[in-house]
């Protein structure tokens, strides 16, 4: 396998304040969820002090950037209003950003919460609505010249998994994020900022994220970074046929075919299992069939 497998691979995603190579490995971006009710860890991070320590483990553990976010958007969800998404997330960030070396990414859909995310320290805005849910947080991202993650979702978190149809889940998921790269980049942000994110677990069945996870080689056409977020969710404990069973385990079985596939970050909880397991998968072929260096 070689990455001409994979014309129009992004190797390179611009940031606020760096530019992040992408190398053969993806990267891991460690999640902080500072809310009561996330669907895998919520409340255990909702304190200041215990979602810094959170952030500064998983980095510890060698996360490559740090996704926050203060609003759940676990399925049935309802929002969370822009200034309470403020109090948990920006002092966490303002705290962090003293401390790590790695990127920060602010997960919210509102401009007001990115605004003050990338005052305090984010370089990225990752928002599961691909910038459509807020007005006015495209000229943010294009005013800030920060990275941009957009996701696709069917619906909204309230509704999503009432009913999700598609003809073909590929090339419609596809399809949308075409459009949205093409509505930033008319309005002025430049493609490299841009990374596209299929939107696992986000108004899909299970045979659609089965379907999605077996192709998300086919984003790397959009010529951005694909990140990919898969991390604990149902469709693992559904092949793994128990909803109550300890998940790592199927997600990094997951996350080693993203990276066969080229993705270039791959969103989890469990950074430690998955950076060691990706670090084997580089060490004995990775994407080329070549074997890399270690350090």
């Amino acid at each position: 396998m070689t990455t001409e497998r994979f014309p129009g691979r992004a190797t390179h995603w611009r940031l606020a304040r760096r530019t992040l190579e992408l190398p053969r490995r993806p990267l891991v971006m460690g999640i902080v969820n500072v809310t009561p009710d996330s669907f895998s860890d919520g409340g255990r991070f909702l304190a200041r002090q215990a979602a810094i320590h959170h952030a500064l483990r998983l980095v510890a553990e060698g996360a490559d950037l740090i996704d926050i976010g203060g609003e759940s958007t676990r399925p049935y969800s309802q929002g969370v209003p822009a200034d309470e998404q403020s109090r948990r997330v920006v002092p966490v960030i303002a705290g962090l950003a003293g401390q790590i070396s790695v990127p920060i990414s602010i997960d919210t859909s509102s401009a007001a919460v990115a605004r003050e995310a990338l005052a305090a320290g984010a370089e990225i805005v990752n928002d599961v609505t691909a910038l459509t849910a807020d007005s006015h947080l495209l000229d943010v991202v294009r005013d800030a010249r920060c990275g941009v993650c957009l996701m696709h979702m069917q619906g909204t978190p309230a509704t999503m998994q009432d009913n999700p149809r598609y003809a073909d889940v590929v090339a419609e998921v596809l399809g949308y994020l075409r459009c949205r790269r093409d509505d930033l980049l008319a309005a002025g942000v430049p493609q490299d900022s841009i990374a596209l994110d299929p939107g696992i677990g986000f108004g899909k069945t299970h045979q659609h994220n089965l379907t999605l996870m077996a192709a998300c080689h086919r984003l790397h056409e959009l010529g951005c970074p694909v990140l990919v977020g898969h991390s604990r969710k149902g469709f693992i404990a559904k092949v793994l046929g128990d909803k109550e069973t300890d998940r790592t385990a199927g997600t990094v079985g997951a996350a080693l075919s993203l990276a066969a596939q080229g993705v270039q970050i791959i969103r989890v909880h469990d950074v430690q299992a998955v950076r060691q397991a990706l670090l084997l998968f580089e060490a004995t072929g990775g994407i080329d069939g070549q074997p890399g260096t270690v350090n």
